[in-house]
């Protein structure tokens, strides 16, 4: 099981299938969206939730962790542009893209969404756990249309899970 935290004791659960559903679907909406420096950090933070290359029941973050900013405008931008993410997401923004139909996709978004616009930004830890500026995913994928794990790997959600697409591989 994955685990991605909310606070006072919320969380969102997922078997290993579900996870990989859940991050397909905001790759698509994170990519589409993605402007400033902390939203590229945290599209690599998604890459890195990629069970494929990080191993099976491994991967899940708590909002707590996350580095929101060091201003208070800069935390409210960060958790407003999560919260875009997650509503784009659930607008079903390009699961027609997908090879599978994603049955529990909406409810999981659902569930994280909630969890993301009760947490204070202002009352996390911090301490980075969310990729630095020299590691955000600013690379697309030109097959799939998405941010790709570089520099961490090539390729993104959608090639390492071995998902065709006829207009070629990741961008290098």
């Amino acid at each position: 099981m994955n685990t991605f935290r909310g606070s006072d004791g919320q969380h969102l659960e997922m078997t290993n299938g579900g996870t990989a559903v859940f991050v397909d679907v905001l790759v698509l909406a994170v990519s589409t969206l993605a402007r400033a420096p902390w939203d590229f950090r945290f599209a690599a933070l998604l890459t890195l939730q990629d069970q494929n290359v990080m191993g099976r029941g491994v991967v899940g973050f708590g909002l707590a962790e996350l580095d929101w900013g060091g201003t208070p405008q800069e935390r409210a931008a960060a958790k407003d542009f999560l919260l875009r993410v997650l509503d784009l997401a659930l607008s079903r923004h390009r699961w027609d893209e997908l090879t599978y139909e994603p049955p529990r996709a909406e409810g999981y978004v659902r569930t994280y969404r909630a969890m993301v616009a009760a947490f204070d930004p202002e009352t996390a830890a911090g301490g980075g756990r969310l990729p630095g500026p020299d590691e955000a995913a600013m690379a697309s994928c030109t097959a799939h249309r998405v941010l790709d794990a570089l520099p961490f790997w090539e390729g993104c959600v959608f090639c390492t899970a071995g998902v065709s697409a006829t207009s070629g591989g990741p961008a290098r």
